[in-house]
């Protein structure tokens, strides 16, 4: 998944804070503009998926500390620190492979025959490294560095199998 460069900024800044404190960086999304301007960083516990309330707020306190040194955003911003959720985005090749046989939705920066948005079911990575995904229409390859955004579908076995720890083990 491509980021703007503040996001690999910022991703910069906060993984090695996220590592030191057992968890893995999943995303940095940045969201508006001027005081609206959102600061959004996904982590969780590599071994489990998960991450706390707790958790998430003393990551904000040390992450909001590092940006007051870093002063990585002009002006104001809001930082969140929060799980990926079970709709989680998708955004590592290991991620597309762990969820295999999930459903999920995947929007294409470049058009693949003409279509640019993806849904069906997470077949892992083909020998190549694309994304295979079984649609309706039939199995398609998407092409990892061209994929824009992906997330998981919320469905009552994607609940089941997160309840379960199906993910990590």
């Amino acid at each position: 998944m491509r980021r703007t460069p503040l996001e690999d900024k910022i991703a910069t800044l906060a993984a090695p804070v996220l590592e030191g404190n057992g968890f893995d960086l999943v995303c940095v999304n940045v969201s508006g503009e001027g005081a609206a301007r959102t600061i959004q960083i996904m982590a969780e516990n590599p071994q489990t998926g998960r991450i706390g309330v707790d958790d998430c707020a003393a990551l904000s306190r040390e992450l909001s500390a590092l940006f007051d040194v870093e002063d990585p955003v002009d002006g104001h911003y809001n930082l969140e620190v929060s799980s990926p959720g079970i709709d989680r985005p998708l955004v590592r090749p290991a991620d597309f492979e762990r969820y295999t046989g999930c459903e999920a939705k995947i929007e294409m920066q470049i058009p693949l025959d003409g279509q640019k948005r993806f849904r069906g079911v997470l077949d892992g990575l083909n020998a190549e490294g694309d994304v295979a995904l079984t649609t309706d229409q039939g199995q398609v390859s998407l092409a990892f560095s061209d994929i824009a955004k992906a997330r998981l579908v919320l469905s009552d076995e994607l609940i089941r199998k997160s309840a379960d720890g199906v993910f990590y083990r």
